[in-house]
């Protein structure tokens, strides 16, 4: 990887960022006016707080609107800068003060201030910083999880409170189809059935749900977090070869890490070149990962285990091979609702796996096991129900839990397998319980 260089900043002209902002102030007036999703992660931003409110996220998951929703909400005074703007691609730390001058003079006197995909300002927190100092409620936003957590570690080390959001969750996507999931009737039924197909295939990016070209969208999204969002940030040397095994592991996860296979297929010269590529990936939040459940912290951190953010990107991209394997996804959207569920509940998340088979998913507070889960698309064979079922006995074996569950995709059910007790639900039902 070649050393990572600073841009060199470009001087824009105060009038320039008054038109620049006062564009930008138009679009969020806008924003106001729509019918916007609610979503869960609002109430955990603190706008009393003290402290800077950061919301990291993929790109496209609504970040912006879940921030200016919460503004809105609250009715309070603010002021808007979002530096994902090509025009401001050259703006250095040292013109944030002329930033914060044009805001004054385009909303006026304001004590919140609103700052998107800050993390492309070189030198940001030590503005954010000034502005804590001032008193100022500042809301962030970021797509790059590294940066974000190590310039507030560094510099606003107790001053940040960090919101991670994920793309629509089963039930905001209900929401935005105008499905009722908590009707029960059997055409509710029915709705919130055939809604969850399509959400499988999919996937809960929210601008998905108004274009049709699904596929042209994603397959963008992707390369565009590829090449800006990580080869040109960390100056990737590798390129190519980096973008062909983002796409090997969005085809192909879940996938355990195997740098020595990684490095082997993409011809890389050193292990440390990949895991420092599977690292950027899961920073810009293209790929999740999860550790090996065991009792031993030092056996937690290997062997990790690796999803795509969203199903679409199995599935929606330019020569994706994950469209048709309907388990891979399922298990996926389960591992999304996990991670979003548990960090909440200020719960972990394990995969568990042994010589004598595997389990799924194991939810643990500390050391303790809550809950054992297993997810199967289909378990009419004998041969997959038995397999999913001594999984689920294997780790509660490892771990003495008694909450064990079979997720599939429309199974209901309750079975006891020598003397322990197995809940059979299926995975629309649980997604929408267990918010």
């Amino acid at each position: 990887m070649k050393k990572k260089r600073k841009k060199t900043p470009i001087l824009v002209d105060k009038r320039t960022l008054e038109t620049i902002l006062s564009d930008q102030k138009i679009e969020i007036d806008d924003w106001s006016n729509e019918d916007l999703c609610s979503r869960n992660e609002e109430k955990l931003i603190d706008l009393k707080s003290p402290q800077a409110q950061v919301v990291i996220g993929v790109r496209r998951s609504g970040k912006s609107t879940l921030c200016l929703q919460a503004l809105n909400k609250a009715n309070v005074k603010f002021a808007y800068a979002n530096f994902d703007d090509e025009r401001l691609a050259t703006l250095g730390a040292g013109q944030l003060s002329d930033v914060l001058e044009v805001l004054y003079k385009i909303y006026g006197d304001f004590n919140y201030i609103f700052l998107d995909e800050i993390q492309n300002i070189e030198e940001w927190p030590l503005f954010v910083n000034r502005l804590l100092r001032t008193k100022m409620h500042v809301v962030l936003t970021g797509s790059n999880a590294k940066l974000l957590s190590s310039d507030l570690a560094t510099h606003l080390t107790g001053r940040s409170s960090e919101i991670p959001l994920y793309p629509f969750s089963f039930a905001e996507y209900c929401a935005m189809r105008g499905i009722n999931y908590k009707l029960r009737t059997t055409k509710g039924i029915a709705l919130q059935r055939k809604t969850f197909d399509e959400y499988v295939q999919n996937g809960g990016f929210p601008e998905l749900i108004s274009i049709e070209n699904s596929r042209k969208y994603i397959s963008t999204l992707v390369n565009n977090i590829l090449k800006r969002d990580i080869e040109q940030r960390y100056h990737i040397a590798y390129q190519a070869q980096f973008e062909d095994m983002a796409h090997h592991l969005l085809n192909i996860s879940p996938y355990v890490i195997s740098i020595s296979d990684l490095v082997k297929t993409f011809d890389f010269k050193a292990p440390n070149t990949v895991r420092n590529y599977v690292s950027y990936l899961k920073q810009a939040y293209v790929l999740i990962g999860i550790k090996k459940f065991s009792p031993k912290s030092k056996k937690r951190v290997t062997q990790e285990k690796v999803y795509a953010v969203d199903v679409a990107m199995m599935n929606q991209r330019e020569n994706a091979f994950a469209g048709e394997n309907l388990g891979w996804r399922l298990e996926n959207i389960v591992l999304s609702h996990l991670i979003r569920k548990c960090q909440y509940e200020g719960l972990d998340v394990y995969y568990f796996k042994s010589r004598y088979g595997e389990c799924d998913f194991i939810v643990c507070n500390g050391n303790k096991t809550l809950q054992c889960i297993q997810v199967s698309y289909d378990i009419s064979s004998d041969k997959t129900r038995k397999r999913e079922i001594s999984g689920l006995l294997l780790a509660h074996s490892q771990t003495k839990c008694e909450d064990l569950l079979l997720l599939t995709d429309h199974e209901f059910g309750d079975i006891e397998k020598d003397g322990h007790h197995i809940s059979i639900r299926p995975v629309y039902e649980w997604c929408i319980e267990t918010l």
